[in-house]
């Protein structure tokens, strides 16, 4: 560890001085002359006297330095079989025309606009448009239902609404009207208008408040970028939390312009010019971040994808778009892998395509079994990179720096604590733990540039929520060790959210559907381990007494339950009816035990075990039989 660990203690020591170098590679209105403000412990701001335009720095400026005509953002819809390119010139002379259509609807800077469209260009478009004219863009992924959108625009209180006409799954359109309809019909705020993109495979009805996308921008004056300052939020992107409520993590202009530029060079080792496909969504913090953000901000090629690439029984469609495209990096889920590696277990597939650019797969999102590790490094013959991160920092806490020292692999860590991260493994007292022990990993507070100085409109929840359990320390959430090596093993998290295929979902959520049927009395929601997905929902409810309902209907009534008000995205199919939940004396369900069994394959639950210790024992057979779990 030379390079790597020179720059970590820098980083570490003389935060001021590391930070302020790194500015250097974004271009300001007024350049910050101080990196940290810390007059508000713990609401910690970065380059405080700094001005800026994010949308300049991801386009114009390209421009600008004679880079127009370099391939921007290459569009791969395999649900149209359209493949479209934009180059730096031609996506800026959209986007502003965009931003320009937004300031006709009274869009002004810091207001919101809630974004709700698919994996189009036009999403894209939608979220640069808003940074080149101050407005805080707010992306919902597409496969939420009306009641969580709704949820989130009753946070955000948009003033504005983008929607498309639909998404397009595998055999079927998805209408993505009726839902923002039901939404606004659901949500107590008002947005001004919706402006909607009509789609060929289906046209909206619009009403009186909705605006034609194709209209609005053809009478629409380009609009300049506006300056704002660096701690002035960029955008509000919503994550499951231990409650149903949201919680909407903001992103500042400043701190996420420096901190993205800087990863995508060390961290994933992609420069100006070159290719990098993150094969995610737009409504997730991986899509915002490495779909949009970073390769624009730094001059390179990014890959839109359009479909699900291992959804269909075409098992090479990963392969056609990096050789299509020569991708030089791909940044994805371990799902996808697995999904391949089932579908494909022999890499017949790989062989048709010349995948010779790639040079790095990175995986994310979720725990990254050894097993399917093993089998990515043998097809693809490249370093297979797991990384650690969340959507409330933005950027990588651990990884294999490939840009400024790679390192050996390790199957089951995502390698070192990123530049910035002084990660911690804590005992419940808050004591630091020794290397080897498990415990909870945290972050010693300041959190580095680009990741949430707090959350939309609620300081107080911020600090209940990551910095109270450990004083002077942001809580992850998840628990872990550090190997005498210095490397990091994430093993699962503490709290009721789960990694569904990468997505973060709340179980409270889903449990508070479960509890409002008429026959339920009490109910839990687990996460248990899934070979495909890395951890899928499974729901238990106890009948109220008296009751008579017949079970397979009650679990068809569930799971629409939660298929209309938290989303197909929650792949909730699995709902067991039982005669009690274990609990403690006290009346806490003991969810951990629960989730044990389950993973274990036992098809009941037992409801008289007080004592979690009695499972205790189970874990280190559990974790054999199950390392992904």
């Amino acid at each position: 560890m030379g390079s790597y660990s020179t720059v970590y203690q820098r980083s570490l020591s003389a935060p001021e001085g590391f930070w302020l170098d790194a500015a250097g590679m974004v271009d300001w209105d007024e350049a910050p002359t101080r990196a940290l403000d810390d007059t508000r412990v713990p609401f910690y701001r970065w380059f405080p006297d700094g001005v800026l335009n994010t949308c300049f720095n991801a386009l114009d400026r390209h421009v600008r330095d004679g880079h127009g005509e370099q391939t921007a953002l290459i569009w791969d819809s395999a649900m149209t079989g359209m493949v479209a390119r934009w180059t730096y010139r031609e996506l800026l002379e959209r986007v502003a025309v965009f931003a320009g259509a937004l300031r006709e609807q009274g869009v002004d800077k810091g207001d919101r606009v809630v974004i709700y469209m698919p994996m189009i260009p036009e999403a894209v478009i939608a979220m640069l448009a808003c940074a080149r004219i101050g407005a805080v863009h707010s992306v919902v992924f597409g496969g939420f239902a009306p009641k969580e959108l709704a949820a989130r625009i009753d946070d955000a209180h948009p003033s504005l609404i983008v929607a498309a006409s639909c998404g397009l799954e595998p055999n079927r359109v998805v209408e993505y009207k009726p839902i923002v309809d039901e939404a606004l019909r659901l949500s107590s705020h008002q947005p001004k208008a919706v402006v909607v993109l009509q789609r060929d495979r289906h046209q909206a009805e619009l009403g009186a408040r909705d605006v034609d996308w194709n209209a609005a921008t053809a009478r629409a004056e380009p609009a300049d970028c506006l300056p704002v300052r660096a701690t002035d939020p960029l955008y509000i992107l919503y994550t499951s939390g231990t409650t149903g409520r949201p919680k909407g993590v903001v992103r500042d202009n400043g701190g996420h312009a420096v901190s993205l530029c800087w990863s995508l060079a060390n961290v994933y080792g992609i420069g100006p010019g070159e290719v990098f496909w993150t094969a995610s969504d737009v409504g997730w913090v991986v899509g915002h971040s490495y779909i949009v953000y970073a390769p624009l901000l730094s001059g390179a090629t990014t890959v839109m994808y359009e479909g699900k690439p291992v959804g269909t029984p075409d098992a090479g469609a990963f392969w056609r778009v990096v050789a299509d495209h020569r991708v030089k990096a791909l940044f994805t889920a371990p799902t996808a892998f697995r999904a391949i590696k089932r579908m494909d277990p022999d890499a017949r597939k790989l062989a048709e395509h010349d995948t010779s650019s790639l040079q790095t797969l990175f995986l994310a999102g979720e725990r990254l079994d050894p097993e399917t590790h093993k089998w990515a490094v043998d097809t693809l013959g490249v370093p297979v990179i797991d990384h650690w991160w969340q959507t409330e920092t933005g950027w990588p806490v651990c990884a294999n720096l490939r840009g400024l020292e790679p390192m050996p692999v390790k199957a089951g860590s995502p390698t070192v604590p990123v530049p910035g991260y002084d990660l911690a493994v804590l005992d419940t007292s808050g004591r630091p733990l020794p290397p080897g022990q498990d415990g909870a990993l945290c972050i010693r507070l300041p959190l580095p540039p680009g990741t949430l100085p707090t959350l939309w409109g609620d300081d107080e929840r911020f600090r209940e929520s990551y910095l109270s359990q450990y004083p002077g320390y942001y809580a992850t959430g998840d628990n872990g060790y550090i190997d005498s090596d210095g490397y990091v093993f994430v093993m699962g998290r503490n709290d009721d959210v789960i990694n569904v295929a990468g997505h973060r979902l709340s179980t409270g959520s889903m449990e508070a559907v479960l509890a409002a049927h008429p026959a339920v009395a009490e109910c839990a929601v687990i996460g248990v381990y899934d070979t495909l997905k890395g951890q899928v929902p499974r729901g238990f409810v106890v009948l109220k007494s008296g009751v008579e309902i017949d079970r397979a209907t009650l679990r068809d009534e569930l799971v629409a339950a939660v298929r209309e008000q938290i989303g197909p995205v929650a792949a909730f199919r699995d709902v067991d009816v039982v005669d009690g939940l274990p609990k403690t004396r006290s009346g806490k369900i003991l969810r951990k035990p629960m989730r044990e069994i389950a993973d274990r394959g036992d098809t009941t639950v037992p409801s008289t075990i007080e004592d979690p210790e009695v499972l205790d024992r189970l874990r280190p057979t559990l974790r054999a039989d199950h390392p992904g779990s």
